[in-house]
């Protein structure tokens, strides 16, 4: 509330009164007179003037407040707590009329009195200045919220400092803050979350240790503007979080090579699945190959990720299925990826690709290559490969066709004879850098039988040997080369998989892992 100063006389705050809501207020005559035919007017002995407040419950009219000043209502006199005028005050009135009465205020007001006709008042104190030491997040809490999306839960500590007369205040703030965000399937085939509904709870703030005492007026105050500032913007934060949640969601569809001139790309095929426990999304993967789609030959059967599968407890389960994999190697046999030739040195002294040592085993070669000369062989997949999953183990198949080539005198190459090869190799799978990364190794003996020949007739048994011993190596020197650059899994930018599990199944493979978010 505030006081006009009035023909020379100006206010200064007295004392705090035991009981609130009393104010004495000078006022000009010119705001007086229009209420004087509903006052009465009594001459005081020293002659001057005197006026009594209208009946109680009638408005306090006679002040036009400035703007912010409560307003006021006559009330019963307080004959317990009266203030009488003391008549020592009366005479310094000359051209003004002095009304006092006991007032109830409708809204808070100064706890303060005032008294004219002295010095001038101290000034107002300034606007306090509030800054934000430290926010401290002791609780967050993610509940799913079945056919919906998530509930959040944040419990959090604002620490303020208000600077003050005569020394700052530190406050300590609790916030509770409470959001829901659904959780559906983008336009473009991304996981998206947009919140639906959020509320702060806020406490009431308590003074640090170190801190002076402070009246609990001035707190209330303090506490409602803070409040009033981090309402709307606890709730923004919230939101702007959840829309760079969803930046990174979408670069779940984004392309990840697999070779030099083939990719995949992820893509969710139907909204996710929610359910108290956990969130289920089905993605589809589609290989590339010079832009073009991996397409297998027969319709394949929809996945179903069967419950309780992998580790307990893990953040994670990732299932892929038999479809997958064959695709990639369908891919890898159409890139060519998994052709190679293996040749020999002839200056190496336990090389066994040389037409001398095919000659101890096949007459017609010595006298083709009377001197010894490199023996090559070309490998090419035209079948595809085939991989089988059991229940703790995987294998792979390769179907391979061996020409074996000799260097003529000309530099040109001339072809001796052929192979069928059947090749079975057991396959372990891992998971490092957000990638599915295989390993093989030989099962068993390689299988092979003639397919042509340019000289004469070729025992098998006398070459088996020879071949299982000049194929083998490169062969999984080759492979675990290429199944060693991995295929890349779903993800998001910065999620990464920690402490990955791999668990093969009947048909399907599981990955079960932590995730870690790291910028």
């Amino acid at each position: 509330m505030s006081f006009p100063s009035l023909e020379g006389y100006k206010p200064k705050l007295l004392t705090r009164m035991p009981w609130r809501g009393v104010s004495a207020f000078w006022s000009p005559p010119s705001k007086i007179s229009p209420l004087l035919s509903e006052t009465k007017s009594l001459q005081d002995p020293n002659n001057h003037p005197t006026h009594f407040l209208p009946k109680a419950g009638n408005p306090l009219c006679i002040l036009s407040p400035p703007a912010g000043c409560p307003i006021v209502t006559c009330m019963p006199p307080r004959v317990e707590n009266s203030l009488p005028i003391p008549h020592a005050m009366v005479p310094t009135v000359r051209k003004s009329f002095f009304i006092t009465s006991a007032v109830w205020l409708r809204t808070p007001t100064p706890e303060v009195i005032p008294r004219f006709n002295e010095a001038t008042p101290s000034p107002p104190l300034p606007p306090y200045r509030i800054q934000t030491l430290n926010i401290r997040v002791p609780h967050f809490h993610l509940k799913f919220v079945a056919d919906f999306g998530v509930r959040l839960l944040v419990a959090a500590n604002f620490t303020f400092k208000v600077f003050r007369v005569p020394e700052p205040l530190e406050l300590m703030l609790p916030v509770v803050v409470l959001a829901d965000a659904h959780v559906a399937q983008g336009s473009i085939g991304t996981p998206v979350v947009s919140i639906s509904a959020c509320f702060p709870l806020f406490s009431n703030a308590n003074v640090s240790d170190g801190s002076s005492s402070v009246a609990p007026g001035p707190l209330a105050l303090v506490q409602k503007h803070v409040r009033a500032v981090l309402r709307n913007k606890l709730c923004l934060s919230v939101s702007n979080l959840v829309q760079g949640l969803n930046v990174h969601l979408g670069t779940l569809i984004g392309l990840n090579p697999v070779g030099p001139e083939s990719q995949i790309r992820y893509s969710m095929i139907s909204v996710p699945n929610i359910t108290k426990d956990y969130i289920s999304l089905d993605i589809n993967a589609v290989l590339f190959l010079l832009g073009k789609p991996i397409v297998l030959p027969v319709d394949t059967t929809p996945f179903v990720l069967p419950l309780h599968v992998g580790a307990d407890g893990t953040m994670a389960t990732v299932g892929l299925s038999q479809d997958l994999f064959d695709s990639v190697l369908l891919l890898l046999q159409k890139a060519g990826a998994l052709n190679l030739d293996i040749t020999g040195q002839l200056e190496s002294g336990d090389n066994l690709l040389n037409t001398s040592v095919l000659g101890q085993l096949i007459p017609e070669v010595a006298r083709w290559f009377p001197q010894p000369m490199p023996v090559a062989l070309k490998v090419q997949l035209g079948a595809t490969p085939v991989v089988t999953l059991h229940t703790h183990n995987a294998t792979l198949q390769l179907q391979p066709f061996v020409e074996v080539r000799a260097v003529a005198s000309n530099s040109a190459f001339r072809s001796l004879f052929s192979f069928d090869m059947v090749v079975n190799l057991s396959l372990q799978l891992s998971v490092s850098k957000l990638k599915l990364r295989g390993t093989t190794s030989v099962l068993g003996d390689i299988q092979l039988a003639v397919a042509s020949s340019n000289v004469g007739f070729i025992d098998t048994d006398q070459v088996h040997p020879l071949m299982d011993a000049v194929f083998k190596k490169p062969l999984l020197d080759h492979l675990n080369a290429l199944l060693g650059m991995g295929i890349a899994l779903p993800n998001v930018v910065n999620l990464h998989y920690v402490d990955p599990e791999v668990f093969v199944y009947e048909g399907y493979v599981v990955i079960s892992s932590g995730l870690l978010y790291q910028r």
